[in-house]
């Protein structure tokens, strides 16, 4: 007997220091040695997502190396400890504007040009589980603002969906995509300007070659982006430099096929105008010019280039000639992002149209008719929408899709619920990202009052996105069936009214056209 109580108290005594062994063992995440060296973070408040923010993927691009491909990481020693955002890339103060309210815009510090770091969520109890997939997220920002930092942004929710979420930091603005003569002549490539894109894919090689210490699978990696970041995946899977990087897209309005990107030679003249009105003739000079000085300077500087080298042609040819990196394609775009400003009436929109567009406004008044000031302006906001975004992920679907290669189309139509300054933004540019990634959370519910509605939309696009990432898919059990994109049918996702046929695919075809012939 008082042997049987000793082995119980035994036993008793060793699962109590086993549970507190576990226990403490979920306080902190592991300690991972990536390139460079070893980094800690910090966990999820229920402890089962680890969170790294804040590792740098190269050497802080300033001095002599502003202007210059990503360089290797400057080792540490030591345990560095990840666990608060590193600074956004140089750019405006970030202030609310238009439709977007803070939590889409990154934090007002840190910002600076040691900006190329990156950020990591991931599941903290599944250390021996099989690899998982890994989504890589880019910010957009019209090349010229954005960064990690934004709280849509956040990868906590689609870690617990089983993925390892990424997000990273590019230069923008005259920092990232600035060319110039003797910056093609010192880069021993015959190029220059592509900074911004070349620091994604500086960012891409560090989650090849570091995400496995994460639970990563370096194999089955999808790059995702948003507006200039759905514009960053669409040269991605242009650019040779990519190759092998990722097998799957998803590109959330933004492309660049209807409008091609400046040549270097353009690029470069705009360089020798930069320099001329900063007063500097060198570009050693160049370098040593503060950073807030350019900024001030060139607020308009931004943009990939058509360099030779990142991208050796224009999106379209390089699609044509069959020569872009092969992957699984999931687009779309947003039912109110024209961003165009106030409306013209009816009477001074047709005559606009006829002016503009000659042989061709009639046809494109019967599509975006405007017979009345309500008509027109809603026809001006139609037409904005698709010549920015619209036409550009349609051109990139039907690309996809002619070539034999699998496309999901998917249109946001969910009007979210706003007050104020805000009511009138409906499916606003950017409106999807926080239900995409399912970061409602995060969302201003004094602004936007949001509503049960909103919450299953979420679930179920997140759902979508999860499953995409994991298989290429976007189906999965409970879900609206989401069928494959053809030219022939049409069929998309319309996410908010569950729609299953492309809207406007007339409209979008001749827009299109209208778009290349010009």
């Amino acid at each position: 007997m008082r042997t049987q109580v000793y082995l119980l108290f035994s036993i008793a005594i060793l699962f109590s220091v086993s549970t507190a062994f576990l226990s403490s063992s979920q306080k902190e995440p592991a300690i991972v040695t990536i390139e460079g060296g070893k980094i800690s973070g910090l966990l999820s408040a229920d402890g089962k997502i680890s969170i790294y923010k804040g590792i740098p993927f190269a050497a802080p691009p300033v001095g002599n190396l502003r202007w210059k491909a990503p360089q290797p990481i400057i080792p540490w020693s030591g345990v560095r400890k990840c666990e608060a955002f590193g600074a956004s890339p140089v750019q405006g103060n970030p202030a609310p504007f238009s439709m977007w309210s803070a939590e889409f815009l990154i934090a007002k510090e840190p910002i600076s040009e040691d900006c190329l770091n990156l950020n990591v969520w991931t599941d903290n109890g599944q250390k021996n589980a099989a690899p998982r997939p890994v989504i890589v997220w880019i910010y957009g920002g019209g090349f010229g603002s954005g960064g990690s930092s934004c709280a849509i942004y956040d990868g906590e929710a689609t870690a617990r969906k089983g993925v390892v979420f990424v997000s990273i930091n590019y230069r923008v603005g005259a920092f990232g995509f600035f060319a110039h003569p003797e910056l093609t002549a010192e880069s021993g490539k015959n190029a220059s300007g592509n900074y911004g894109l070349m620091d994604q894919i500086a960012a891409l090689q560090w989650v090849k070659k570091n995400i496995a210490q994460f639970g990563g699978d370096p194999t089955n990696v999808t790059i995702a982006g948003q507006s200039a970041g759905s514009m960053s995946v669409n040269c991605l899977v242009a650019s040779p430099l990519a190759k092998n990087l990722f097998n799957k897209a998803i590109a959330e309005s933004g492309a660049g096929f209807a409008r091609p990107y400046p040549t270097l030679q353009k690029a470069e003249e705009s360089g020798l105008g930069m320099a001329k009105s900063l007063n500097v003739s060198s570009l050693a000079e160049l370098r040593n010019i503060p950073a807030e000085d350019i900024l001030k300077k060139t607020p308009a500087m931004r943009g990939p280039i058509v360099d030779g080298y990142v991208l050796p042609a224009s999106i379209a040819d390089i699609f044509a000639e069959g020569k872009q990196n092969d992957v699984i394609l999931l687009t779309g775009w947003n039912e109110d992002e024209g961003l165009s400003g106030k409306p013209k009436n009816a009477v001074d929109y047709q005559k606009q149209i006829k002016e503009q567009y000659g042989a061709q406004a009639e046809e494109l008044l019967k599509l975006y008719p405007g017979s009345t000031d309500a008509e027109a302006a809603s026809s001006q906001n139609r037409i904005s929408r698709d010549m920015t975004f619209g036409a550009q992920n349609y051109a990139w679907a039907k690309t996809q899709s002619d070539a034999g290669k699998k496309v999901y189309l998917y249109r946001f139509d969910r009007k979210v619920p706003a007050t104020g300054e805000y009511a009138h933004y409906g499916a606003f540019h950017t409106a999807e990202v926080a239900y995409a990634y399912d970061n409602l959370r995060f969302i201003n519910h004094q602004l936007r009052p949001l509503e049960p509605a909103d919450d299953k939309i979420a679930h179920d696009m997140s759902t979508y996105w999860a499953n995409f990432v994991k298989t290429g898919n976007p189906n999965g059990n409970g879900l609206p069936q989401w069928p494959l994109y053809t030219p022939k049918e049409k069929q998309t996702m319309v996410v908010g009214t569950g729609a299953r046929t492309l809207p406007d695919a007339a409209s979008l075809d001749f827009i299109l056209g209208l778009m290349r012939k010009r």
